[in-house]
């Protein structure tokens, strides 16, 4: 291990950031803080024409709305910039002519259509064509042309690639963090594409040199990377550097368990794949996911802590985060354990952040509420808390404490609403017109019960319709305490308008 931990998240700007690409952030993140190390944001834009105007800034905004931060990277230089390759673009050619020169690379002239050939006639004999060490000296390439030819090509102007020189008959011995030791035969691997006569490098290029200068340590990236291994480790000792550490992450599986997790599981399936919205998908911010819980959920996806404990703030899986814990295989999503955590961190708000959350999505949504005394509503979330699994479902699960119902849910009100019902309230209304202590909700509901027994009846025959009257439907807390928090007045007037509407 290098003196100083430096980890990299280097993310092309392609798009929205994935929930895959968030938790290969979070684990660089742990794995910095865990080391007292740095944790670097590099954005690989080499390839321009896949390149989305607003993708680095998207990234970036998740980083932070998450948590996590980077220390080192666009705007935040230390020492190693700049953090876009787009902007070293001319630092790589010098090193894929180092290659060139070592023997380990060289230039290739094939063209698209020639190329085109060689699959199309090793397709029809039942073959797979690729351009290595049984072939490339039959191919157009310096390794077969002349040194003169080979110049002369270059300075007609001769489009070119640079390719890696894969050895042949070896086996290539790699070491993975998580995967452990991993043996490759050199002969099942291809002469990959380092260069590109139009200056820029290929993804494999500038990675490791990348990677070499910002002197990064630790490469951990996730699983679909692991076949580019022995091409990268092969160019470290090309080059004659130490390689990092590798650890590749097991991918993020969809729900049924069969496959990358992907956009189109989440328009399926009705849950986020990004941390924010994006065009007209719905982020994870957006859906009302505290970042808490996004990080938490994340983190339990491929890594466990060898305990029973699920809930993890920032610092606790900074301090029991480990590579040796990574699972090998995929980690299936289960959208329900995402709400599970939304909601455990929801019960832990304390109650002013709790009547923040809740005015900030009403003024969002533009409800206009009748009543915004902060004591009034915190009384309201108080007691509906435990259902919300989001700030949104406070408002659905309370909102009838701020709008009496104007109608009454059919199947209830056929249900529990009898022939004799409006008489029993009227009568219970002029009970509670005496009733003096109506916000103490225990001495009401001593008052109440006490009546109906007094009067012979069923709780069944009051109960129930009583709620219907002050909800409109069959739902909510103790309804002494919604009584008891309506007040008198208004808990009155709702009997009295269910008496009128239901007959």
């Amino acid at each position: 291990m290098r003196k100083q931990v430096r980890v990299r998240f280097a993310p092309s700007p392609t798009g929205p950031l994935h929930i895959g690409g968030v938790r290969t952030a979070l684990f660089n993140y742990l794995f910095a803080k865990k080391h007292g190390g740095t944790f670097v944001l590099r954005i690989e834009d080499t390839d321009q024409t896949r390149y989305v105007e607003g993708a680095e800034a998207y990234i970036i905004e998740a980083l932070n709305w998450c948590g996590i931060p980077y220390d080192e990277g666009p705007g935040k230089d230390g020492g190693y910039g700049p953090y876009r390759q787009s902007e070293r673009k001319e630092i790589y050619g010098e090193y894929a002519e180092k290659l060139i020169a070592s023997g380990h690379a060289y230039y290739a002239f094939d063209t698209s259509e020639s190329l085109d050939g060689h699959r199309k006639k090793h397709e029809a004999e039942g073959k797979t064509f690729i351009y290595n060490w049984h072939n490339r000296l039959k191919l157009d390439n310096s390794l077969e042309l002349s040194q003169e030819e080979t110049r002369a090509r270059l300075e007609s102007g001769a489009a070119y690639v640079i390719r890696f020189k894969s050895p042949k008959d070896q086996t290539v011995v790699l070491q993975d963090a998580i995967r452990g030791k991993i043996e490759i035969d050199s002969n099942t691997l291809d002469d990959k594409v380092l260069f590109k006569s139009d200056g820029m490098p290929t993804y494999h290029l500038a990675n490791i040199v990348d990677d070499h200068l910002m002197e990064i340590s630790h490469v951990i990236r996730g699983e679909e990377w692991l076949p580019s291994l022995a091409l990268h480790v092969q160019l470290y000792r090309a080059f004659g550097w130490e390689p990092p550490v590798f650890a590749h992450l097991p991918l993020i599986m969809k729900p049924v368990g069969k496959g990358k997790l992907s956009k189109r599981d989440g328009e399926k399936g009705g849950f986020p794949v990004f941390p924010l919205a994006w065009e007209n998908a719905s982020g994870y911010r957006e859906s009302g996911y505290y970042p808490e819980a996004v990080v938490n959920f994340l983190a339990m996806l491929g890594w466990n802590p060898g305990t029973e404990q699920e809930l993890f703030n920032l610092e606790e899986l900074i301090k029991a985060f480990t590579l040796e814990r990574v699972n090998k295989s995929g980690a299936r999503f289960d959208p329900d354990k995402t709400i599970w955590y939304n909601n455990a961190y929801l019960q832990q708000r304390s109650p002013k952040e709790l009547l923040e959350d809740f005015i900030y999505y009403i003024d969002n949504q533009n409800i206009e509420l009748n009543r915004r005394e902060p004591e009034f509503i915190s009384q309201v979330l108080e007691l509906i808390r435990e259902r919300a699994n989001f700030p949104g479902d406070l408002w659905e699960l309370g909102k009838y404490f701020f709008e009496a119902p104007v109608s009454y849910e059919p199947k209830a009100a056929k249900k529990q609403w009898k022939e004799q019902t409006a008489g029993i309230l009227t009568r219970l209304t002029a009970v509670l017109e005496k009733e003096e202590n109506f916000e103490d909700a225990g001495a009401l509901e001593i008052r109440v019960k006490s009546w109906i027994q007094e009067e012979g009846l069923g709780f069944g025959q009051v109960m129930p319709p009583l709620r219907l009257s002050l909800v409109g439907e069959m739902k909510g807390p103790h309804i002494f305490n919604i009584m008891a928090l309506l007040g008198k007045d208004e808990s009155i007037d709702r009997i009295k308008r269910a008496i009128e509407n239901l007959g």
